[in-house]
């Protein structure tokens, strides 16, 4: 049985090729971000995409799920936030690994796709796992426990950092604290900026995410 509720978009081929799966925010849920396979799949048709439930219903938002705990927007813990996030973690490998033997995928062939607490959960996740992904795209997120990265690597993806430069929830300077961090752990790291755009998802960031997962498909 699996681990985590998800919902899925078929390949437009019929024979996916690749695998990508969107980690949504704090608060949504999985069907927040499967709306946007209809754009990138016009472009990836032998992609078939998924996007997981958090496990934990959303202490601020009970209609939506939580990766983890936000100690300043619910009035958790930090020890509690941190045992969310380890678990999530272990939660989300288990429910990965059963993804791709279903889709029958290599990690090469694999993409994430976060936003917000779920670049947090996708930049947490990858760099340890012992097999390279195919490429991260972290939309305005933040690298949690940067100065752990380096002793806890086991892979290194590429990855995609995009931030609106007028985001009032999760600053713009997240994205070159991250950048440097990754960069300091030989990780090959790009970066996007996308102007007037708040905490969300402008179709600029969207094209060079597109682009982003383009070049690092496996080559047949």
């Amino acid at each position: 049985m699996s681990t985590l509720k998800s919902h899925r978009k078929e390949a437009k081929s019929g024979k996916a090729k690749s695998l990508a799966i969107f980690v949504h925010g704090y608060g949504a849920d999985g069907k927040d971000l499967i709306s946007l396979s209809e754009p990138l799949g016009e472009h990836l048709p032998d992609t078939v995409f998924y996007s997981p439930d958090a496990p934990h219903t959303c202490k601020m938002n009970p209609g939506g799920r939580e990766w983890f705990p936000i100690p300043w927007m619910d009035g958790s813990s930090e020890k509690d936030a941190k045992a969310g996030m380890i678990e999530a973690a272990e939660k989300f490998n288990i429910w990965l690994d059963e993804t791709m033997k279903a889709e029958g995928m290599t990690p090469a062939q694999t993409f994430l796709i976060g936003f917000s607490q779920g670049t947090m959960m996708s930049l947490h996740v990858a760099p340890r796992r012992a097999a390279a992904l195919g490429g991260v795209v972290g939309f305005s997120g933040r690298l949690l426990e940067p100065e752990n990265l380096q002793k806890a690597v086991k892979s290194r993806p590429p990855v995609l950092l995009i931030h609106g430069d007028a985001d009032d929830v999760v600053p713009p300077s997240s994205l070159p604290e991250a950048a440097n961090a990754l960069t300091l752990a030989e990780f090959n790291v790009f970066t996007h900026i996308s102007k007037g755009t708040g905490h969300g998802i402008a179709p600029d960031g969207l094209g060079v995410a597109l682009q982003f997962i383009l070049n690092n498909l496996p080559r047949d």
